[in-house]
């Protein structure tokens, strides 16, 4: 048991190293995709939304649901908050509509490979589990412009993205974003963006044409990012509560022990003391 507590411990830490270091990469991806939100919105009002490809609203007969777990576990209901989130979207929300379930996470795989709407194979790169190992802007390009081409090619009208949103180190909250097409509310800032008097170089059109592909390759990094984060962060306090199970489990142990190592003890001296009363009876 001791050495159970030391093995789980050890994860705990090494999690909570990992967890800053998917922290620190949320914080600095936050002021440029904001800035990046702040001048859409500026363009947005101005311009018509169907001259942007990926707002195109057209009638959804074929989705894709994009399921983000890890490729390990030990992370409490980590992973399997997201599979139950996207089984139930598949059979509810969705139920009327060709679905298409692509994974992101070995872990995602592994539930839904089997599964006959499973169709990596037709939307994503081979190697994608591999993100996890070297989470960079470019390589999560590699993922969200396989999925923004099969959108621009119509062979799928509505993409969703199930995450685990990182709250704090010990909170995660599943969310099912709509990646593709995108809503015009989503190019609006929470907070109004000021009314600032930009010049543009090229034209607006030019600029939005540009821009919109960027924004949400940066969200798509920006949800991985997250779930990165939110993993170590669950793995940390999954670490930490069996820490102090087995800590507990092995105090009681260790109090079992002793009560039964004295009880032999006991019976031994009452041995010798009777054997000893027979000699001199």
């Amino acid at each position: 048991m001791s050495s159970t507590m030391q093995i789980t411990s050890a994860m705990k830490m090494v999690s909570a190293a990992k967890l800053k270091r998917a922290q620190d990469a949320v914080d600095k991806m936050r002021p440029y995709a904001g800035k990046l939100q702040e001048i859409l919105s500026s363009l947005s009002g101005s311009l018509d939304a169907a001259d942007n490809t990926f707002s195109d609203e057209r009638e959804v007969k074929n989705v894709v649901l994009v399921a983000v777990t890890s490729n390990r576990g030990l992370c409490g209901g980590f992973n399997n908050y997201i599979v139950k989130e996207t089984n139930r979207l598949m059979k509810e929300e969705y139920s009327d509509k060709n679905v298409s379930i692509v994974t992101v996470g070995k872990k995602a795989t592994d539930a839904f490979k089997k599964s006959p709407n499973y169709a990596n194979q037709d939307y994503l790169p081979t190697d994608v589990d591999d993100i996890w190992n070297d989470l960079t802007y470019a390589n999560a390009n590699t993922i969200s412009e396989k999925l923004m081409k099969a959108y621009e090619d119509k062979k799928v009208d509505k993409v969703v993205i199930v995450y685990n949103h990182s709250v704090n180190v010990a909170t995660q909250i599943v969310k099912a974003m709509q990646f593709l097409p995108i809503q015009q509310e989503d190019l609006d800032t929470e907070a109004k963006a000021p009314e600032l008097d930009y010049i543009f170089e090229p034209s607006k059109e030019e600029i939005v044409t540009e821009l919109v592909p960027k924004s949400l390759k940066t969200t798509f990094y920006s949800i991985l990012l997250e779930s990165f984060a939110g993993e170590h962060g669950a793995r940390m306090t999954a670490m930490h509560k069996a820490t102090d199970n087995a800590t507990e489990l092995n105090r009681a142990l260790k109090l079992e022990y002793n009560k039964a190592r004295q009880a032999a003890i006991t019976n031994e001296i009452l041995e010798i003391v009777g054997g000893a009363e027979a000699l001199n009876g």
